[in-house]
């Protein structure tokens, strides 16, 4: 297999870098029990993150009854309560700093692109110790489109000044996988993260790693860094 001329690294947050599903189950806790509804519990919110807080919410609101016009409010609840909680109910996994540092060590320009609400995404990094690693970060609400569209890969390139082909998406579902095949950004996957409650290993990637610091370690990509 030829090896790739890597410029820059695109990374998932949630579930390739932090795992949030902590977060994620005692903010909608407190948003359902506000408006007086059932609460969700761990696995169902596992199988349901990742394509947005938007879809998150309309998701969770027509599992557990509610009427899709408490929309606005459930929002509205769910913004409040996870901005005072951000980061609370999660941490970093193994190897991500490390590997993060050895990207940046060989050269690679790194952006952070998720689904999250920006303005969730950048306190979470900054809680987390991840802020400086990144030039960008972009979140779920910086684009017209989320993932799996290609197009915040497309832009996120654009900002770095990288092409898609020699800028690495690494991410944990399905959704980062499609979205780097149409951008035409090879793709990465950790085994750890969420995608859906679905085999990841079934998604076709470059590779799938269980560390993030494990990444140059891929004869596809180590000792081909330019600078």
């Amino acid at each position: 297999m030829p090896s790739l001329s890597l410029q820059a690294a695109i990374v998932d947050l949630d579930g390739t870098m932090v795992d949030t599903l902590g977060d994620f189950v005692a903010v909608l806790r407190l948003t359902l029990t506000e408006l007086g509804l059932p609460v969700v519990d761990r696995a169902f919110v596992e199988h349901t993150v990742g394509k947005g807080s938007e879809h998150l919410i309309r998701t969770t609101l027509a599992h557990v009854g509610g009427d899709a016009a408490l929309y606005d409010t459930a929002w509205a609840a769910y913004q409040r309560h996870y901005l005072a909680l951000n980061g609370q109910h999660a941490a970093v996994y193994p190897g991500v700093v490390e590997g993060l540092q050895q990207l940046r060590d060989a050269g690679l320009r790194l952006a952070c692109l998720t689904n999250k609400p920006v303005a969730f995404a950048r306190p979470l990094l900054a809680s987390k110790g991840l802020d400086g690693f990144f030039e960008v970060v972009f979140g779920g609400d910086s684009f017209a489109r989320k993932k799996p569209d290609p197009l915040p890969l497309l832009e996120t390139c654009k900002a770095l000044g990288t092409t898609p082909a020699q800028t690495l998406m690494v991410g944990d579902s399905s959704n980062d996988a499609q979205a780097a095949r149409a951008a035409g950004c090879p793709v990465v996957l950790v085994t750890y993260g969420y995608n859906h409650g679905e085999p990841i290993r079934a998604v076709p990637a470059l590779a799938h790693v269980d560390r993030l610091d494990q990444l140059l370690q891929l004869p596809q990509l180590f000792g081909v860094v330019s600078g």
